[in-house]
């Protein structure tokens, strides 16, 4: 010590070094102290109990009790990415493919499809489409309220209110004033607890039908299963349009394939060809399955919902998004490449794809094109009836390929294999029409229209989209503030 001193006398410059030192070492230890404290009271704010009881189908009623995932959600609204192929931008993916018109001639994809936007959208993108029509058509047509069932948290609180029956029943527009959330936290989240649970029965009953028990699902699983409450393929079974997966024979293309086929089912029978047509709804939970993520576990939320951390606190991201707008927090938590080598690693996987699915594309609309000249012809139901069948397998497999979105990465071996059996039908229906056409005394190439854009298109199979456009306008301008009236009343009495 005593030599300390007379360095420190010797030396005034040590004593001050000595001083700051420990200065340092108090301010860092407030800080330390500080930063426990606060996160003991963030660990305290976020394990409160919550209030919320029964179906809450109000997002904004969950925001004091979870803020950082509230805020996250809230940026679902966002239009602000493109990527090669989707985004969350308004899209109008008719003008952009005008091929699709003719697809799907005789149904309401033919009027008006648009790219899928964050699911601050749910509600109002799907009032505003011209697939579900205007007044008129909404009163009389064929539009079921079973249309609602994945788009608001106002669904389950609905089915909890009246069954699940009698939720289905009815048009469209019937329950149009009870749906106003757009998708959000009771759609996945149990109130009391915040566990992940599902709240719409027909995944249930899928399962059931499986020999499942879903409840018997992990929390990983889960985070996969509650997007498959929407995010798959199916269909309204019966009068009472009650929402059904076609699983029961596995969910595989082939075998939901053949369970339409045994039970003779169809959405449409298309206006040009009079083929008895099926209609992918999004597979994308049945196509993630069979790619290398799925099979590895890594589960839906991994990649679009990642983990991400604020004031020491971890939570889920509610962004929901694409994981090249995020590639930080999703890909690269396991990929150790550069974002520009990961996205050029997609974007090959869907170029790939992409090109055999113009192909494919081309093929399908020449065939419908072609059948209906056959039958204008005087084709009878026999000479058509394994083509027919071609035309309906080939187009029910570009459609699950396509129609899952991300198919084209979630599973490209997969995806890649289904584009390339449907090539394989849509050969067969068109050798099988030249068979047909020359039967009928015709030997020549069929004609074929200018489909070079959506208008032109729209115009060959009849559309006429100033009177859909009008239907339409009126309808927002007279049912929708009705609609938002009483449920502006009824979220006042709660």
């Amino acid at each position: 010590m005593d030599n300390l001193s007379e360095k420190v006398q010797k030396k005034p410059w040590i004593g001050w070094l000595l001083f700051l030192a420990t200065l340092v070492i108090v301010f860092s230890l407030g800080l330390l102290s500080s930063s426990i404290t606060e996160r003991r009271l963030e660990a305290t704010l976020v394990t409160q109990p919550n209030p919320i009881e029964g179906i809450e189908a109000r997002n904004g009623v969950w925001e004091p009790y979870y803020p950082r995932e509230y805020q996250s959600w809230k940026e679902t609204s966002k239009q602000d990415f493109v990527s090669k192929y989707n985004g969350n931008m308004n899209r109008d993916m008719l003008e952009e493919d005008p091929n699709l018109v003719v697809l799907w001639a005789g149904y309401g994809f033919s009027k008006d499809y648009n790219a899928p936007k964050g699911h601050s959208y749910a509600v109002e993108d799907i009032r505003q489409t011209l697939r579900t029509g205007g007044p008129k058509d909404e009163n009389d047509g064929p539009m079921p309220a079973t249309c609602w069932t994945c788009k608001s948290p106002d669904v389950p609180r609905l089915m909890n209110e009246i069954g699940v029956e009698e939720f289905y029943k009815g048009k469209w527009a019937g329950k149009g004033h009870e749906i106003v959330n757009p998708i959000g936290c009771a759609d996945c989240h149990d109130p009391e607890t915040m566990n992940l649970q599902i709240t719409r029965p027909a995944l249930v009953e899928a399962f059931e039908r499986q020999g499942k028990d879903i409840s018997q699902a992990s929390h990983q699983e889960m985070r996969s299963l509650t997007c498959a409450q929407c995010h798959v393929e199916y269909y309204f079974k019966g009068k009472g349009k009650y929402l059904t997966f076609p699983w029961d024979k596995g969910t595989k293309v082939e075998d939901m394939e053949a369970y339409y086929d045994e039970i003779e089912f169809s959405d449409w029978t298309h206006k040009l060809s009079r083929t008895p047509m099926i209609k992918a709804q999004h597979p994308g939970y049945e196509v993630w399955q069979l790619g290398i993520h799925g099979q590895r576990g890594v589960s839906c939320a991994d990649c679009h919902m990642p983990y991400k951390s604020e004031g020491g606190q971890k939570f889920t991201d509610h962004r929901i998004q694409s994981p090249l707008n995020n590639i930080a927090n999703s890909c690269q938590v396991c990929h150790r490449e550069s974002e520009k080598e990961l996205i050029k690693n997609v974007y090959e996987r869907q170029d790939a794809i992409m090109e055999n699915r113009a192909k494919l594309e081309r093929e399908l609309v020449k065939a419908h094109i072609e059948a209906k000249f056959a039958w204008d012809k005087g084709a009878t139901e026999a000479q058509m009836k394994e083509v027919l069948r071609n035309i309906r397998h080939a187009q029910w497999r570009w459609d699950f390929a396509v129609a899952s979105h991300g198919g084209s990465f979630h599973a490209p071996v997969e995806t890649a294999r289904i584009i390339t059996s449907a090539l394989d039908k849509a050969y067969q229906a068109r050798l099988g029409l030249t068979r047909v056409l020359i039967e009928l005394g015709y030997n020549q190439e069929v004609p074929m229209p200018d489909l070079t854009n959506k208008e032109l298109a729209q115009e060959y199979i009849g559309l006429d989209m100033e009177k859909l456009h009008t239907e339409k306008e009126e309808f927002l301008h007279t049912i929708v503030p009705e609609w938002l009236e009483t449920a502006k009343a009824r979220e006042a009495s709660f």
